[in-house]
């Protein structure tokens, strides 16, 4: 490998030199293009302030290299080796050296400035205005298949709205199918009204461990039951099913109100031993307004008397799952027109995190609404009550009041 100088005083002269010297190793134009440019600006500076510049190169035979570099003379200054159309090898105070694959010579020895160095300048500049049309075609062609791309990602989007759209419409059916199939029909009985009213805590688990029942005895009064199962979702459902399930074949079998909170847990504990679940059990006498209740750890229910009155009937007891379930006694009441009973789940009261707070606010949501129409009444005292929701929780209220005679 032998390294030959030359002396280049002005940028013509260099950028000359480079040209032939590519043209001599058979260097892409492109590549020759890039590297008379590179060379010229790297060497301008220094040009420019009246310096000469050494053009050195050498061919390595056994990698098929060239190697070029340009050296800056009698404090010439420093190159200019920043943004370079081609890439150095390595850049010094007073060297920039470029290394590019390379034919051999096509001469013996490079003798200096070649005849055709416009028509080589040419030929560089059509070389380089055909690859930039080319880019331009490939730029067009990929903003064309961008552009179709977008267009069928963007009906891919439409369809898949439409399909989830679809989907939501089919799950929420099937949903409200469910919840209303876990429903007990309306029952008919003269002189008494009732209504209810249930909000999951999550629209994604529409049901949950907040049940009701109501059936007419055979001895025409009314049966209603009041479950809150432990946890959300599914698995809660079922145990809530189990215990209103439990709770009507033994009020139609005739077992006393008091003693079902504890003959259900006798039931359900040999099947389910994981059951927990709070209970209310009212029984009332469309006839005479009499009501009974029984309770095992749930909420009270709420009086609230026609004159503005109002009062929790506390009858004390354990649910389902609980040590020693059952009611403690049975709690009497008579109801008279206009009077409210008000059944809830603890989501109506507890949203807040405070059960104390909460029964003061659920009376006056009750008298505020206490001369309202019976089926307006449970969902208007829940969004009175869930103002402020600090801690989610399946809800259920449900209204009773004695019909006027």
């Amino acid at each position: 490998m032998t390294l030959r100088t030359i002396s280049c005083p002005t940028r013509a002269a260099l950028g000359r030199a480079v040209r032939g010297l590519a043209r001599s190793h058979a260097l892409d134009v492109v590549v020759r293009a890039r590297l008379v440019l590179s060379v010229t600006q790297a060497a301008g500076a220094a040009l420019g302030a009246g310096g000469t510049v050494g053009l050195e190169w050498s061919y390595e035979q056994a990698h098929g290299r060239l190697r070029v570099g340009i050296r800056l003379r009698g404090g010439a200054g420093k190159p200019d080796a920043e943004g370079l159309p081609l890439a150095a090898e390595s850049v010094t105070e007073d060297e920039v050296v470029w290394c590019l694959p390379a034919a051999p010579a096509t001469a013996a020895a490079y003798e200096g400035v070649p005849q055709d160095d416009a028509e080589l300048a040419a030929e560089e500049l059509r070389a380089v205005m055909a690859a930039a049309d080319e880019l331009t075609g490939e730029h067009r062609r990929l903003k064309d298949e961008l552009a179709e791309t977008n267009s069928g990602v963007l009906a891919l989007y439409v369809q898949l709205e439409e399909r989830d759209e679809q989907l939501r419409t089919a799950h929420g059916q099937t949903l409200r199918e469910l919840e209303d199939a876990l429903r007990p029909p309306p029952i008919e009985a003269e002189g008494l009204e009732l209504a209810v009213h249930y909000a999951p805590a999550g629209t994604d688990a529409p049901t949950g461990g907040d049940l009701y029942d109501w059936f007419v005895l055979p001895d025409g009064t009314v049966h209603i039951t009041i479950v809150d199962a432990l946890g959300h979702g599914v698995t809660s459902t079922r145990s809530a099913l189990n215990v209103t399930h439990a709770v009507r074949t033994l009020a139609l079998e005739g077992h006393e109100l008091q003693s079902i909170v504890a003959r259900t847990d006798e039931i359900l504990r040999p099947f389910d031993r994981s059951v927990m679940a709070t209970v209310l059990l009212a029984r009332i006498d469309p006839a005479t307004g009499e009501v009974w209740v029984a309770n095992g750890s749930h909420p009270p229910a709420l009086l609230m008397r026609g004159d503005g009155s109002a009062r929790y009937l506390e009858a004390r007891g354990r649910g389902i799952g609980f040590p020693l379930p059952g009611s403690d006694r049975l709690l009497t009441e008579r109801l008279a027109p206009g009077d409210l009973l008000v059944l809830y789940t603890d989501g109506l009261t507890e949203s807040r995190r405070d059960p104390i707070e909460g029964e003061k606010r659920l009376i006056k949501a009750a008298h505020k609404h206490l001369l309202s129409p019976i089926e307006k009444i449970p969902g208007a005292i829940a969004d009175d009550m869930h103002t402020v929701i600090l801690h989610p929780d399946d809800t259920l209220a449900l209204a009773v009041r004695l019909a006027e005679r």
